[in-house]
Formats: C-alpha cells, structure tokens, sequence
C-alpha cells in the first residue's frame, strides 16, 4: 500500500514540471523503478488515478521500466546482474560475499509525454 504515498510524490513531481513549462495535459508518465521494489504497477497506477483525479494528469498512463538488479564483486570487480528470485548475496565469478549493490533500488520519473 506505500504506492499510495509513492505516487503522490510522482505526481507532485510532474505538476510542478508541467506548472513549469505550461503543459496543459500529461498523456503518459515514464517511471524508472529498480526490481528490486516491491512496487505493484497496477496499485501504482491505480493510486496515480486516484489522486491526479481535476488536474492536468488525470487519465495520465503510468508506464513502468524496470531496472535490473546488479552487483559488484569488491574482490575481483565482476558486476553481475542478480537473481531476484534467490537473492544469494555472492559474486558469481569468485565467490566471495564481499559485494555492493550497484542497481536495483532506484525510483526515478524518467520522462513525461504532455500537451
């Protein structure tokens, strides 16, 4: 249920961006969102219409990207993409569980297609 709070805050972003640069209406919003969030898009767009109901954004289409989860060995310096499903926190290549997070965590509006 934290899409609710989540798309508020896109939203603020994009009226904001569209108050700007006098958008008169937002056909579709483009989201960045690593795999490793646990953002269900249907909530997500389910909140977003919710909210964006009497402004430029209403009927505006959530449109989810999702940015894989990699990893980066500090041993030997492989950066591999993860397995979601297992979530073993070891490089691939050495073994070693020396590793840090490269992406996966990221939320970002990405782009806008307005009016």
């Amino acid at each position: 249920m934290h899409e609710l709070g989540i798309m508020k805050n896109v939203l603020e972003v994009v009226l904001e961006h569209s108050k700007a640069n006098d958008v008169k209406k937002i056909q579709a919003i483009n989201l960045s969102i690593g795999a490793l969030s646990d953002i269900v898009p249907e909530f997500a767009q389910m909140f977003f219409d919710l909210l964006a109901k009497d402004t430029v954004a209403e009927g505006a289409k959530i449109v989810i990207e999702k940015v894989p989860a990699k990893i980066r060995c500090r041993s030997c310096g492989t950066e591999t993409e993860m397995d979601t499903t297992h979530l073993l926190f070891s490089c691939d290549k050495c073994g070693s569980k020396l590793i840090e997070l490269v992406s996966g965590r990221e939320f970002r509006v990405k782009s806008m297609e307005v009016e």
